[in-house]
Formats: structure tokens, C-alpha cells, sequence
């Protein structure tokens, strides 16, 4: 190779060079700002319970108590509440997850996608339960219990760990997809979203606050890990 031509491929080396690092910076930086704007909401309502803001304890116990008191009278509801309860417990949730992530590898040859997917469910998981131990709110106390729950209540682990999920999970299939396939995907895990929310408040286990935020914490994690992975945009998702 001539000189000229070695210094000319050397430039457009280092400009690829270039390129490739200001791509990754800018993926973080999104990512960033996905994490940031999950994090604002999320540590605004912790702060307010912890702070024993009164306006919010008020809406957060008469909703439980409005909620239980309509649970306790349907013993039908009571129990498909408990059944939902029990389908929705993380580690059902995240098995069948793996599962997904499994089936993308090997079926559609996807590895670095589900290794993605996978690791943002874990990630989500561990994050819910350690914003728990930050936050340490008590769970309602509710009279006649309809059922019991351990650990700490802010934010709903069934309700974070199911908008993780769920996001995680529609944003790994989306290029398998078609378009009706996309609104179905995205209207079931929205509904499962709001009805695992729903659940936790009827049975008395978290408040409305707690779910809210278990939401939000969910769907921002997984959407800043998306960013962080594939430069996600609102019209970028399509060609990804």
C-alpha cells in the first residue's frame, strides 16, 4: 500500500474511531436521562411518605380502607385476587420471562437481545427490593386482613417487577412484530400492569402511592436500559 493511501485509511479509521465513541456517549447520556426522569417521580413520592406528608397518607388509607372493605364483601373477588397474587409473584413472573429470553436466542438468533433482556429483568428485580430497604415504609394496617405480606411496602415489588417485566419484554419482541402484534403486546402488558397494581391495593397489601411508584420505577428501568442498549427514541423504535 502507498503512503497516501495508509494515511488515508488510518483517517477514516480514527473517524470511525470517533463516531463509535460519540455513539456510545450519546447512548448513555439518553440513558441517563431515561434513568433521571424515573428517578425524580419515584424519589419525590418516597420523600413525601417518609416525610409523613399528610395529604398523601389520607388518600393512601382511605383508599385502602374503601378498597378492602369492598374485597371482604365478594368472596369471589377475594379469591381471584389472591390467585392473581400468587400467578404474579416475581419469581413466576421472571421465570417465564427467562423463558422468553430463551426462545428469542435460540428460535430468532437474537443472543446479545435476550442477554439484554435477561439482565434488565435481574437488574430491575434486585434495584425494587434494595429501594425498599432505602425507603422502609410499613405496610397497611388493615383490620380483618384479607391477607398478609412480608417485608416493607414503597414500592410494590408485584407492581415494579411487572411493568419491568412487561416493558422489557414487549420492547425484546418488537422487532418480531407486526404492527396489530405491537398494539396487542402493548395493550396486554399494560393490562397486566394495571391490574397487578389494582390487586395489591384490594387486598390491603401496599398503598395506592406504593403501586403508582412500583410503576413508574418499572417502566422507566426498563425503558433507560432500552436507550442505553439500542439508542431508543420515540421514532427510532420502529427500526430497531
Amino acid at each position: 500500500m502507498q503512503p497516501a493511501a495508509r494515511e488515508v485509511s488510518g483517517t477514516a479509521y480514527r473517524r470511525a474511531g470517533r463516531g463509535r465513541r460519540r455513539q456510545i456517549v450519546h447512548r448513555l447520556l439518553k440513558a441517563a436521562g431515561y434513568a433521571v426522569a424515573t428517578a425524580l417521580p419515584v424519589a419525590g413520592v418516597a420523600y413525601l411518605v417518609r416525610s409523613r406528608w399528610e395529604p398523601i397518607l389520607h388518600l393512601d388509607e382511605a383508599a385502602i380502607r374503601s378498597a378492602t372493605d369492598f374485597t371482604r364483601e365478594r368472596p369471589g373477588f377475594t379469591q381471584a385476587l389472591l390467585v392473581w397474587e400468587e400467578m404474579l409473584q416475581p419469581k413466576w413472573v421472571y421465570i417465564a420471562g427467562t423463558l422468553v429470553c430463551i426462545w428469542v436466542w435460540r428460535r430468532h438468533r437474537l443472543p446479545v437481545r435476550a442477554l439484554w433482556a435477561f439482565l434488565t429483568m435481574m437488574a430491575s428485580w434486585n434495584l425494587a427490593l434494595d429501594v425498599k430497604y432505602l425507603v422502609q415504609r410499613a405496610r397497611p394496617v388493615v383490620e380483618d386482613a384479607i391477607t398478609h405480606a412480608p417485608g416493607y411496602s414503597f414500592p410494590s415489588g408485584h407492581a415494579a417487577n411487572s411493568a419491568a417485566a412487561g416493558t422489557t419484554l414487549v420492547l425484546l419482541v418488537w422487532p418480531l412484530l407486526g404492527r396489530r402484534e405491537r398494539v396487542v403486546a402493548v395493550v396486554a402488558a399494560g393490562v397486566v400492569m394495571v391490574v397487578t397494581a389494582l390487586d395489591r391495593v384490594f387486598l390491603g397489601v401496599h398503598y395506592p402511592s406504593d403501586v403508582t411508584a412500583g410503576i413508574i420505577f418499572g417502566v422507566g428501568l426498563a425503558l433507560a436500559s432500552y436507550a442505553g442498549y439500542r439508542d431508543w427514541g420515540p421514532f427510532k423504535l420502529k427500526e430497531q
